[in-house]
């Protein structure tokens, strides 16, 4: 039970002048008789007033009570939390060209059987499936930053600019599968279109993840060494990860179910250290679902979000019900005084 905080609790220092003239109404003698008893007639001398006569004295002093407890202002505190943040505006750009399909397998895993059980619990994953879950929890970490999504293979593709909504940022990750927009992979396309978005952002930080696991084969106007150096001149930071392993595998659907083949590593490790290189940004290779959340996690620290938060407290008074039940337990003391327990002359 949480007790109400008074504004000037010093006034309960008035109950005491309170009490002692009680005790003095309660001990003073009373000239009056009350309409007559028994131990009246028998001539019995009472040492303290009658239960009845106590009745209006014990309603004064509860007004009194009342009276001093509201001028002592109780009041109950509703706490109110004001926060502002600096926050990062950040563009994710992530590959799905067809090769987001293939499956980093772990050195330990050497059999069809223990494959198959890798992937029916979940341990390896198609590389598309893996960058998505770290980039949810990464997102979720992060709900004061302007967060935009920009998929990409051959030509970027904005699927949603940098917001707060990250509920809709979300479900429009998850919508995008291996090969949706082709299997040719520009890495320059993607770092010119998070430019674009975040050029004239008041954020005092502006961040590119680049998520790709191929080298750059498509020709545009801007190279991508030439796209970070325009990103640098922006204020913007790449970070760029590198999706792959030595062991990889491909699926393929043929007459007799899927079957999986070797895949090369193709990623431009090179490039992407340059990319990031260039911005200040910085370069991690992701081989598993394991090093891919420590990338992932690394980014999440070195791009922190600055809190200011002002505590303000809105206070509600409760000093009216107390003086509301003042009044009427004084007008029922005058009630009772002039009706019920009226004096004789």
């Amino acid at each position: 039970m949480k007790f109400p905080d008074f504004a000037m609790p010093w006034l309960f220092l008035l109950l005491i002048p309170a009490a002692v003239a009680a005790w003095i109404f309660f001990r003073k003698k009373q000239p009056s008789v009350i309409f007559p008893d028994i131990n009246v007639l028998a001539g019995k001398k009472r040492r303290f007033p009658s239960f009845k006569r106590l009745i209006p004295l014990i309603l004064l002093c509860i007004v009194l009570v009342l009276i001093i407890t509201a001028l002592a202002r109780p009041r109950e505190g509703l706490e109110e939390i004001k926060r502002r943040s600096d926050g990062v505006d950040i563009i994710i750009a992530l590959d799905i060209s067809g090769s987001m399909a293939s499956i980093d397998v772990p050195s330990e895993i050497t059999s069809p059987g223990q494959l198959n059980n890798a992937l029916s619990t979940g341990k390896v994953a198609p590389r598309l499936n893996i960058a998505k879950q770290e980039i949810i929890k990464f997102i979720k970490k992060r709900p004061t930053d302007r967060i935009g999504l920009i998929v990409f293979a051959q030509q970027p593709y904005l699927a949603c600019p940098p917001t707060l909504d990250h509920g809709r940022l979300l479900e429009n990750l998850k919508e995008f599968k291996p090969g949706d927009i082709g299997d040719q992979t520009g890495i320059a396309g993607p770092i010119a279109s998070g430019i674009r978005r975040l050029k004239d952002s008041d954020s005092k930080r502006k961040v590119i993840v680049l998520f790709t696991d191929g080298s750059n084969n498509v020709m545009a106007k801007l190279s991508p060494g030439q796209s970070a150096k325009l990103a640098k001149e922006f204020g913007i930071t790449i970070y760029t990860v590198g999706i792959g392993s030595d062991q990889s595998i491909y699926p393929q659907e043929t007459p007799f179910g899927t079957q999986y083949v070797p895949v090369k590593n193709d990623f431009d490790e090179a490039l992407l250290k340059e990319i990031a290189s260039t911005t200040d940004g910085k370069y991690y290779r992701a081989e598993d679902i394991s090093s891919m959340n420590e990338a992932m996690k690394a980014i999440d620290k070195l791009e922190k979000t600055t809190f200011e938060q002002q505590v303000l407290i809105n206070w509600r008074e409760l000093a009216f019900p107390l003086i509301t039940a003042a009044l009427g337990a004084l007008l029922l003391a005058f009630l009772l005084e002039n009706t019920i327990f009226l004096k004789a002359p």
